[in-house]
């Protein structure tokens, strides 16, 4: 029987697996991507976006994380996640508020708190413009920003390509309620211009203090909430000229505050995380061929 935690960060949901005492140990050494769409699925597991195992530092950290999607494909960054996983440490493991916490994943490793308001902060380190470190085969424009157009269902779309340790395309539209999202955002998470596959986001600009914006996430499709690709799409909007430092970024789970004040900067994101529930569940369930 493996104990695990379910947290979520605005409806963006994770399973959390603690590895950090070897629960499992022979389940980290032969993962399988079938356990991971198995357990994550929403009829036939657990059900989450994500699967997310705590293990021990390798670096003078405080915790190393593996991120998983619910497609089985492992994930560089997870900006929820991360949140995620702090709120955990904080209500399991002996860490205290504003205590700062570096916590280790394929990206490097990311620097975060919890203010006396249970606000998480997390230090998301600055972007990747360089198309070749996002990855993607869009050209810089003149601002510095790899951009290009691409034809979906008889429309051509501008796309910007930002990287946060894992890609994300954006895509600014006037309204989001009239765009098919899902048509849309199954088609440019495989776009060749970005052979990594890449997570889109949708962005309504509202003001220079608010942006709007739907997230198709690579490997989940439709989620609640992207933390890394808020964290783009502001990025994205503020090279471009549409908004200022200091952004409210609202997506379908919730709101992030996200503030990246210049571009030599390390992008800072808050926002909350909470525990749904804890369980355990029978290992030999999930992991049958």
């Amino acid at each position: 029987m493996v104990k695990f935690f379910k947290y979520h960060g605005l409806g963006n949901d994770f399973i959390i697996i603690d590895e950090t005492q070897n629960q499992t140990p022979e389940l980290i050494e032969t993962i399988k991507r079938n356990f991971v769409k198995r357990i994550c699925h929403r009829h036939f597991g657990i059900g989450a976006d994500g699967l997310i195992f705590t293990l021990p530092p390798q670096n003078n950290n405080d915790v190393r994380i593996q991120i998983y999607n619910s497609d089985g494909s492992e994930a560089e960054m997870c900006g929820n996640g991360v949140r995620c996983i702090v709120k955990f440490l904080l209500d399991n493991h002996k860490v205290s508020k504003d205590q700062d916490l570096l916590i280790e994943t394929l990206a490097g490793p990311i620097k975060a708190s919890v203010n006396k308001n249970n606000e998480i902060s997390v230090d998301m380190g600055r972007p990747f413009l360089d198309p070749s470190q996002i990855p993607t085969t869009l050209k810089t424009n003149l601002l510095g920003v790899p951009e290009g157009f691409v034809e979906v269902e008889d429309r051509k779309l501008k796309i910007l390509g930002i990287g946060m340790g894992n890609p994300h395309m954006i895509v600014r539209v006037n309204d989001l309620s009239v765009i098919p999202f899902e048509n849309w955002g199954k088609l440019l998470e495989i776009h060749p211009t970005f052979p990594s596959k890449t997570n889109v986001h949708f962005v309504e600009v509202q003001s220079r203090e608010l942006l709007k914006i739907q997230v198709w996430e690579r490997g989940c499709g439709p989620t609640l909430a992207c933390g890394t690709g808020a964290c783009a799409s502001v990025v994205a909007m503020k090279i471009m000229g549409y908004c200022n430092s200091n952004v409210k970024v609202k997506l379908p789970g919730g709101e992030l505050n996200i503030f990246w004040p210049k571009q030599e900067s390390n992008i800072i994101m808050k926002g909350e995380a909470k525990k749904i529930y804890s369980g355990r569940f029978d290992l030999s369930n999930f992991v049958k061929n």
